[in-house]
């Protein structure tokens, strides 16, 4: 047991650095570990939003110490995404294996193909208006529905919708994400433990070292050109629609 937790190390470090540097749970990536690994769907994704509380609560320490993320915009998206996160982990169970997945699937591919950086004046630096609280609230809600309901932080689908939709800088966005991702996971991990559904010794093997990871790329994000986040927002979700894509078939007519 204790070799195949081990295995499961440089998985959390990879995890841990995408998300301090893309405002993401590092759901995306230990949803497919945890398939890989044998769980059956609702257990993976079960236990990977337990492993996600504690791989972005380093980076969101980190964010709020150093004063980047404003208290009424913190707390709109936050209060909405554990509310939200604690609902929709009602409602996994009335889902199959392959519906899970297969929503997954499109959600990736719908960011795939519709998140794209900034131009302009607006790139690098330039202040951006505070966005309304309900605008807040709402794209918190993305990210309960998510964890609560797919496993997956959310992180994946509210940074592209604060640039495009609130007109936020990526950096913003990415903090702002990294506080709603670990709220939303941490109310919906409250139902997945009284349920007994999530793995508690490999969600905190992937956890633990995932938020070592994310701590560090989160302290190095300004470094990181806004281009170069969204390139590497789009190669991920492009990968993993593929992937959810192909398991959720496989469940389909297997």
């Amino acid at each position: 047991m204790l070799s195949d937790l081990l295995v499961l190390v440089p998985l959390g470090v990879v995890a841990g650095l995408l998300s301090g540097l893309l405002g993401i749970g590092g759901g995306l990536v230990f949803s497919p570990i945890l398939l890989l690994v044998g769980l059956p769907p609702h257990q993976a994704l079960a236990t990977s939003t337990l492993a996600i509380v504690p791989t972005t609560l380093g980076g969101t320490w980190l964010h709020l110490r150093q004063g980047r993320v404003q208290p009424a915009a913190g707390l709109a998206i936050g209060l909405s995404a554990a509310l939200s996160g604690l609902l929709f982990s009602q409602l996994g169970g009335l889902l199959s294996g392959w519906q899970l997945l297969g929503l997954q699937a499109l959600m990736y591919a719908t960011i795939t193909l519709t998140i794209t950086p900034r131009s302009g004046p607006e790139l690098e630096g330039a202040e951006a208006p505070a966005p309304p609280w309900p605008a807040l609230a709402l794209v918190g809600s993305v990210a309960g529905l998510a964890g609560g309901l797919l496993g997956v932080g959310g992180g994946l689908l509210m940074v592209p919708l604060m640039m495009g939709v609130l007109r936020l800088p990526v950096r913003e966005a990415i903090r702002l994400s990294t506080l709603a991702v670990l709220c939303s996971a941490t109310a919906a991990s409250v139902t997945f433990l009284a349920l007994a559904k999530a793995q508690g010794a490999i969600a905190l093997t992937l956890g633990g070292t995932a938020s070592v990871a994310a701590r560090w790329s989160a302290a190095r994000l300004d470094r990181v050109p806004e281009t170069l986040l969204v390139q590497l927002l789009r190669g991920l979700t492009a990968l993993l629609a593929l992937d959810s894509g192909r398991r959720a078939l496989s469940l389909l007519l297997g």
